[in-house]
Parts: C-alpha cells; sequence; structure tokens
C-alpha cells in the first residue's frame, strides 16, 4: 500500500470511531435525561429505566430531539409539572458533557468498547 491508502484507510478507521462514540454519548445523554424526568414523574427502579429506554427509543424515531422533547414536555405537562421546553433542553445539552465523560472514562477502562471497523 502507498501512504495515500494507509492515510485513506486512517481517516476511515477514525471517521467510524467518531461516528460510534458519538452515537453511544447521545444514547447515554437519552438515558440520562430520561431518568432525570422519571425522577421528577415520580417513578423509581425499573418504572424509570423503561421510561429512560422509551425516551431513548422516542430519539431514534425522530430525526433530531424535537420528538424527544415534545414527548418529555407532554408526560409532564400529564402529571402537572410546569418544566418548558427550554429548560429540557438546557438540562439535554448539560447531561451531553456528563454523557461524554462517563462513555470516555468507560472506554479508558476498558468497560465500554468502540470497534473501528
Amino acid at each position: 500500500m502507498n501512504v495515500f491508502e494507509d492515510r485513506e484507510k486512517a481517516f476511515e478507521a477514525k471517521y467510524h470511531l467518531d461516528e460510534e462514540l458519538a452515537f453511544k454519548v447521545n444514547a447515554r445523554r437519552d438515558k440520562l435525561l430520561g431518568l432525570w424526568v422519571a425522577d421528577k414523574l415520580g417513578l423509581t427502579g425499573a418504572e424509570a429505566d423503561a421510561y429512560a429506554r422509551g425516551v431513548i427509543e422516542a430519539d431514534f424515531s425522530d430525526p433530531g430531539h424535537a420528538g424527544m422533547l415534545k414527548k418529555l414536555a407532554k408526560d409532564l405537562e400529564a402529571k402537572q409539572i410546569s418544566i418548558d421546553t427550554d429548560r429540557l433542553q438546557g438540562e439535554m445539552d448539560r447531561l451531553l458533557a456528563v454523557a461524554k465523560q462517563q462513555i470516555v472514562s468507560e472506554v479508558a477502562a476498558g468497560k465500554q468498547t468502540i470497534s473501528p471497523e
């Protein structure tokens, strides 16, 4: 192989790693946000975990985060809990940094893997 082919493969591998890391971080952020809202809704244990999984699924089913935020706002409103979408967005942004730190720490500790393929 020549230098250009090696470099191209290296860029492709890095792109794949970056995309997988971003996917895991976003899923973790959604889980943390779901657990945060579950706490506001009074859910605990298995109910809170199931709610958080539903939040992750809501984010997958609708491109962008608008659908997920709408679901969360609707669930909170149904329980007469006043947290607007701006606050939800702010919490989502805060939890993105937390999720990234958690995933990077787990990868460094060998608890998570990211494959270069």
